[in-house]
């Protein structure tokens, strides 16, 4: 019996004749159970997070290439149409191991309520089934093709935000850079570039985002169909990245060098839109470019016809063998898995909703704090809608001596959908603050749960103004200072809490003339003193 080696010949087959090529077909069992499984299994899972997925796609433009990566898969597998007929697929319990480990990933993506984890699950699952089918020999040659699937799910907005808020500082500096190459004067403040009669400000949606996403799956694309050494594959896929960057740059310095020549115009509208399908085609006209260079590079130089092209699958022999493959166990065993996966989540309910946690709401909050007096200040409903708060507190407080002490809280009733607590760390630099120093520091008298807490300090200066900042990140019984130990705990209390809740408590104190900081610190820890019993109402542990 050799059902999974895919060769096995019934008893009403002919035999084999040597004389003619021996080509493999998919028979119509498999196309009906496959199409079945991924069929049952999408529509099962679109309501528990897959459906998130595709809105990005059509909401942020960063992701939009996204609902084309499942038609450049396949396409991809049908061009190796004649190399899979050519090889008699061996079947895989590795596959079945890679199904259930997605299965598993799925679950936790499940319970944990956070999407991204059951979308990177789904495309693990099927990869799984894939494999199990076809075994090592059919697999290794698509497994790139499915390797860009994963192109398609949007990045957790944890990354997505550190990578934008770098990316707009970046470009920021760079395109002031190409601005005084025209000898234009010009100041950068943050991410804001000051041209005198105009203020340019470099917002998330100029930080190259909407091009560096679209322009790493090009590039991977290019990379696997270019016909070259793999060194030469992964200098086309990684370059991507800093071409990206550069160029957006330079979009952003010929934005200011219009601006200050032609006026405010320059930079919105049409021509704002325009300038960025030119910036994006421009990458791609560069990444062929590098893949000329790179093919005349070397003792086997080539014309780039020759080492980039689309192959199409040459057609069967009109007098080729042709047998079915079979289904072997592994895969039938990795498809009851998909099937049992796609059964549960069609009974279970679609929407998982946190529990439900009692609070007051900050506008309750009390302005008078032992000495110290408050006024509460509004944000703009824009930052508010940006930032994805729940609730939020501004204010400044100013105690008997007539010393200033500014306090925001971010609260977040759920980051399991998409909303994360954005870091003082990546948004000072943004404002034009420079960060002298970053430390942590225990504030003693102060406890969170039973542990004493730690919060982060900061220095920062922007031109002769310094402030003093503490902040640190309210979960639940924790105080944390750690932004990647904050992440960890909302995946953790998602899967064991259902809770995914937590605040941001930033406090910024300015110094007088003549102050130094460790004044600024014992004002601070007496606010922290002050502001501790108070906050656990509207923080709940």
């Amino acid at each position: 019996m050799h059902d999974l080696q895919g060769q096995r010949l019934t008893a009403t087959s002919p035999a084999a004749d040597p004389a003619k090529e021996l080509f493999w077909k998919e028979s119509s069992l498999f196309w009906f159970s496959f199409s079945v499984l991924a069929g049952l299994f999408v529509l099962a899972l679109y309501e528990h997070g897959l459906n998130r997925m595709v809105q990005y796609w059509f909401a942020r433009e960063e992701y939009s290439h996204g609902v084309m990566i499942p038609f450049i898969t396949a396409f991809l597998i049908w061009q190796k149409k004649d190399v899979l007929g050519r090889i008699s697929f061996g079947g895989s319990w590795v596959g079945m191991v890679i199904t259930l480990a997605g299965a598993g990933i799925i679950s936790i993506g499940n319970i944990s309520a956070i999407t991204v984890i059951l979308q990177y699950g789904f495309v693990i699952t099927l990869a799984g089934l894939v494999f199990a089918y076809m075994g090592w020999r059919g697999f290794k040659e698509i497994w790139a093709p499915i390797l860009i699937l994963f192109f398609m799910i949007p990045f957790p907005d944890v990354i997505v935000q550190d990578v934008s808020r770098s990316l707009q500082l970046i470009s920021s500096s760079i395109g002031v850079w190409i601005i005084r190459l025209f000898s234009i004067s010009v100041y950068l403040e943050g991410n804001v570039i000051d041209l005198g009669t105009y203020k340019l400000q470099v917002v998330e949606a100029c930080n190259g985002l909407r091009y560096l996403f679209p322009l790493m799956t090009l590039g991977f694309v290019c990379a696997y169909i270019y016909k070259a050494a793999l060194w030469k594959k992964m200098v086309v896929f990684l370059s991507s990245i800093p071409i990206t960057i550069f160029m957006n740059s330079f979009r952003i310095g010929i934005i200011g060098v219009l601006v200050e020549y032609f006026g405010s115009s320059m930079a919105e509208g049409f021509l704002h839109d325009f300038e960025g399908w030119a910036v994006f085609m421009a990458c791609t006209g560069i990444l062929v470019l590098e893949m000329w260079g790179l093919a005349r590079l070397g003792k086997e130089s080539r014309p780039l016809r020759q080492v980039f092209g689309l192959d199409f699958p040459q057609p069967t022999p009109k007098d080729a063998q042709l047998r079915y493959r079979l289904l072997g166990r592994a895969y039938w065993a990795a498809a009851v898995v998909v099937a049992i996966v796609a059964i549960t989540f069609f009974i279970l309910p679609a929407k998982r909703d946190d529990v439900k946690i009692t609070r007051k709401e900050f506008s309750d909050f009390p302005m008078t704090l032992s000495d110290w007096n408050g006024k509460a200040q509004p944000l703009d409903r824009i930052l508010v809608d940006a930032l994805n708060l729940g609730d939020y507190l501004l204010a400044n407080y100013v105690n008997n001596r007539q010393q200033a002490v500014n306090l925001y809280v971010a609260y977040y009733a759920s980051q399991s959908k998409g909303a994360s607590i954005h870091s003082p760390r990546a948004c000072l630099p943004g404002g034009g603050w420079e960060m002298k120093t970053l430390t942590q520091r225990i504030v003693d008298g102060v406890e969170t749960g039973s542990q004493p807490l730690q919060v982060n300090r900061a220095e920062i200066q922007l031109g002769e103004n310094k402030q003093l900042v503490y902040y640190w990140f309210q979960m639940h019984d924790r105080g944390i200072s750690n932004e990647y130990l904050l992440k960890w705990f909302v995946f953790w209390d998602a899967l064991t809490r259902n809770r995914t809740d937590a605040a941001l408590v930033r406090i910024t104190t300015p110094l007088a003339p003549g102050e130094s900081f460790a004044d600024a610190d014992n004002r601070l820890i007496n606010f922290v003193k002050t502001l501790n019993p108070n906050i656990s109402d509207y923080v709940p542990n």
